[in-house]
This record gives structure tokens, C-alpha cells and sequence, in this order.
């Protein structure tokens, strides 16, 4: 195992090594000399790569974790492509939205106890040109593309529409964790399935083809 992971490439190590520890110890305490330690380099191999912890943590996020972007951004260039449905389209959107958040949330949690960090990291971010509001951003874009094609009302607030799924998607990774067995009531595909299905309703666009 130790030979097969020294064959694969440097900048792959260092992920796979800063997903775990960001995983397992947080984001804050997830120093570059740990992660190149855990990566078998040296911390000037990981700057060759990354910029610092900032952009490691979005990489995480962009190749480590279920994908949400790329798909609002195919969605929305053409909502009707393969003639799925808008509550076919919010389902695959709200299944993986959810998997993001709660694969997300751990990494992400000490940030927000060190007001100093948190800071930097949202220059950083800034800077990167990402954050916490894209999805939103792109969730609002795809449903206005819908609006523009007829498939929803001619009235919906897209933008407030995308703030539900969304948040819907956030309040389901840590609402039951405190709970006895930790599991929420419905299985994942059945939550992205009602969420969906609530939301159409309310949008006023078709449901699934009879």
C-alpha cells in the first residue's frame, strides 16, 4: 500500500492527505507541515502546488467531495437536455447537494470558532473567487433559466426557491446528529425526492412525464 501510494503523483498525495486530516482533525488544526508530513513531502513540495491551506481547502472541496457546480453550470446552459423534468433535475441537485454538505461540514466547523481564521480564509476566498455562496448562486441561475423556458411560473423567486433547497440540503448534514441513533428520518434519495417534489409545487412546474 505504502509503495502504490509513493508511485501516485505529488500533488494527489497531498489531497488525499489534507481531505483525511481536515476530515479527522478540522480545518484549523490541519497544519501544511502535517499535511505534507502525512503526504510523505516536504511542505516546499506542497507550496509548489498550492498556494497554502486556503486553496488546499478548496481543492477538497472541488475533488474530494460530491460535485455541485458543474452540474448547476450544465443545467442551467440547458434545462431541458435529455428532456428530464424540473423535479428530476432538483432531485439529482438536492441528492448532491446534501452528500456536499455533510461531507463538507466536518472539514469546515473549527473555522468558524477562530474569528481570525475564519477572516483569512474568507479573503482568501475572495481572492479565489469562491465560497459558500456559489451553489446558491448557481442553483438561482439554473431556476431562471427554467423560468425563462416556460417550465416554472413566470412569477417564481428563484432566488428564494434556491435558498430553501439549499438550505434544506445544510440543516439535514448536522440537524440529527445529537439525536439517539444519528440518522435522519428519511433515506437520502427520499429527502432529495420530497425536497424536490415541495419545491416544484410551489415553483408550479411539471412534474414528472406521464
Amino acid at each position: 500500500m505504502e509503495q502504490r501510494a509513493e508511485r501516485m503523483p505529488t500533488r494527489v498525495r497531498i489531497l488525499d492527505a489534507a481531505y483525511r486530516l481536515m476530515l479527522t482533525i478540522g480545518l484549523a488544526r490541519a497544519t501544511t507541515k502535517e499535511i505534507a508530513r502525512a503526504a510523505g513531502c516536504s511542505e516546499a513540495a506542497l507550496y509548489k502546488h498550492f498556494s497554502g491551506k486556503e486553496e488546499l481547502f478548496v481543492a477538497v472541496l472541488r475533488e474530494r467531495l460530491p460535485k455541485v457546480g458543474p452540474l448547476l453550470e450544465r443545467l442551467a446552459a440547458a434545462p431541458e437536455a435529455g428532456e428530464r423534468t424540473v423535479e428530476q433535475n432538483l432531485t439529482e441537485i438536492a441528492r448532491r447537494a446534501a452528500l456536499f454538505y455533510e461531507q463538507s461540514f466536518p472539514i469546515a466547523a473549527s473555522l468558524y470558532a477562530d474569528p481570525r481564521l475564519r477572516a483569512r480564509h474568507h479573503e482568501a476566498m475572495r481572492e479565489l473567487g469562491t465560497g459558500p455562496h456559489m451553489p446558491l448562486r448557481g442553483l438561482d441561475a439554473y431556476l431562471r433559466s427554467e423560468r425563462e423556458a416556460g417550465r416554472i411560473r413566470a412569477d417564481a423567486d428563484t432566488y428564494a426557491a434556491a435558498s430553501l433547497l439549499l438550505g434544506a440540503c445544510a440543516q439535514r448534514a448536522f440537524a440529527y446528529e445529537a439525536t439517539e441513533d444519528g440518522a435522519p428520518p428519511q433515506s437520502l434519495d427520499a429527502f432529495a425526492a420530497s425536497v424536490a417534489g415541495a419545491l416544484v409545487r410551489g415553483l408550479g412546474g411539471p412534474g414528472r412525464p406521464g
